[in-house]
């Protein structure tokens, strides 16, 4: 296996013990006995498990953006639901990495972890204005998605702890929000403008 192999198997093994526990509970003896390797072998590819949750959490992110930025071409509502439906996927997929990192006070977050949200929120904003067509946003255009997208976290954090909305709800909503939100935005924007 390839150095790069060895590391990525690693991350997959704290990936998959974050879907049945948070990653502040799971040790270097639990990922080690999922990839079936030594403790030294998991030393040699990562200096602590701090080092591996944040790298872990950072696939996370990665993925986040990565399905973020396969959007479908088409109309606006479209390509929304498509970006939504790809980040409630991601977010099932690492559930527990996904609690982990949006939770308020987790003892793994980093400045690297925050920083991998923030980017994440970022990119979110700019997909969605591009969807919309928006090259100069107003503040209060702004200020909406900013707010839709913590809308949308706190959902996937509710719905992922609790699984009281089916799946194929979930982004619609999510996206009728935004609809309304812009709407009552545009109203408060026109006499600003």
């Amino acid at each position: 296996m390839t150095p790069q192999a060895r590391r990525d198997d690693l991350i997959a093994a704290a990936l998959d013990l974050f879907g049945s526990r948070a990653p502040e509970l799971v040790t270097v003896d639990d990922i080690v006995a999922r990839a079936q390797v030594s403790r030294p072998l998991f030393y040699r590819y990562f200096p602590s498990l701090h080092e591996l949750q944040v790298r872990a959490l950072r696939t996370v992110t990665d993925g986040l953006v990565d399905g973020l930025a396969q959007l479908e071409k088409g109309p606006p509502d479209g390509r929304l639901r498509a970006a939504v439906r790809g980040l409630i996927d991601v977010a099932d997929h690492y559930r527990a990495g996904y609690v982990a990192l949006l939770r308020s006070g987790s003892v793994i977050a980093t400045s690297e972890t925050d920083a991998a949200i923030d980017e994440v929120r970022h990119r979110s904003v700019e997909l969605i204005l591009d969807a919309l067509g928006v090259t100069e946003p107003s503040a209060l255009q702004s200020l909406t998605l900013r707010c839709w997208t913590a809308v949308v976290e706190g959902a996937l954090l509710s719905w992922l702890q609790e699984r009281t909305v089916p799946r194929e709800v979930l982004d619609g909503w999510l996206v009728d929000q935004l609809t309304a939100m812009l709407e009552t935005t545009e109203r408060h924007d026109r006499p600003a403008r």
